[in-house]
């Protein structure tokens, strides 16, 4: 798919587009791949650590542009002769967009206009967009914000024509042991010895997805999109309480109030958004509900239908999490040993059984 081809990432310095680029090398061939993004400093790091883990005739293809999504004219000279777009440059942190409002509008909205516009004048063939949760019923400037970018997205394939550029959007929450997720929060606490782990709410529910998982899933809509579909994984929940347990075994527990902004659990898929989504073996679909879109489109690959007033949301998944399992998880991202899981042995934290 990526054989022979120009792939061009935004945000590419992040956790996602430093494991994109991995997985990418690891599968195909492509030319070029280029990583866009506006901190010189971060594209230096990862400079040096490709130069170390990749072979020589692929760091050669590597390409580190210096450039803001909100810059067009930038993205314009960046994207010539561009096959597939990634687009994961975004503020994200929800405290900083709540503070800073309209930086926040002109990154995640007026940039993806710009990457719109560029992709469809450069002839680019698909572009992936990132969503989030939080762009579901958004309570948030941030989930605002990206609610308003992948209404964009989807609806630039009505400009793009039979034959031009692709849009779609796949959607997940926050990655496991993404920066900003609980995860790394209650490392550092329990680093710092503390035996008190807050909590902000005892029911609060989150999906469990990896940063494999996610790329996996942009590799999913770059092969089968047809323009305008959101992709969504098929991942399991867990409580933040056996989050929680399953690093630190013997942790006292403090509820602290969920924060403003916050969600007590994740949602993926609205009831309203049931009427055009289809399920897969591994993903749902939401469909677009415009005119222009054909239903010819539709994968003929067994999908069906989801039932009138479906929801997918952490609180009422059918696939759930234990603390075992966490255990489980957190030993395969290779954190077993970071956070000092009391009276489990490593070949204990390891084990299926």
């Amino acid at each position: 798919m990526l054989d022979n081809k120009s792939v061009l990432v935004t945000g590419g310095t992040g956790s996602f587009g430093q494991k994109f680029i991995d997985m990418v090398f690891e599968r195909y061939s492509p030319s070029r791949v280029i990583v866009y993004s506006r901190d010189e400093f971060k594209q230096d790091m990862l400079k040096n650590e490709f130069q170390k883990k990749l072979k020589k005739d692929q760091f050669s293809k590597i390409r580190f542009f210096i450039g803001d999504v909100r810059d067009r004219d930038r993205l314009y000279r960046a994207f010539k002769g561009v096959d597939y777009v990634i687009h994961a440059a975004a503020m994200k942190q929800v405290p900083a967009c709540e503070y800073n409002p309209f930086e926040a509008i002109k990154t995640n909205i007026h940039g993806a206009q710009n990457v719109i516009d560029a992709a469809l004048d450069r002839g680019v063939k698909k572009v992936v967009a990132l969503s989030t949760d939080k762009a579901v019923n958004p309570i948030n400037l941030y989930g605002g914000t990206k609610l308003v970018s992948d209404k964009l997205f989807i609806s630039a394939n009505s400009y793009s024509g039979s034959d031009g550029t692709v849009f779609s959007v796949v959607r997940y929450g926050n990655v496991a042991g993404s920066r900003g997720s609980v995860i790394p929060f209650f490392k550092n606490l329990i680093e710092q010895g503390h035996k008190e782990l807050p909590i902000t709410d005892f029911e609060m529910t989150r999906f469990w997805i990896t940063l494999e998982q996610g790329v996996e899933l942009v590799f999913k809509a770059l092969e089968e999109s047809r323009g305008g579909e959101t992709f969504i994984s098929k991942i399991p929940s867990f409580r933040i309480t056996d989050l929680a347990k399953a690093m630190l075994e013997d942790a006292d527990l403090k509820e602290v109030g969920v924060r403003e902004g916050e969600k007590l659990h994740e949602v993926m898929i609205t009831k309203d958004d049931s009427r055009t989504t289809f399920e897969y073996e591994e993903y749902y679909i939401i469909y677009p509900y415009f005119k222009w879109w054909n239903s010819d489109k539709q994968f003929d690959n067994g999908g069906k239908r989801v039932e009138k007033g479906f929801e997918y949301s952490s609180r009422d998944n059918t696939e759930w999490l234990n603390i075992k399992a966490l255990r489980q998880e957190l030993y395969k991202l290779g954190l077993y040993d970071a956070y000092k899981i009391n009276g489990i042995t490593e070949a204990a934290a390891a084990s299926d059984e």
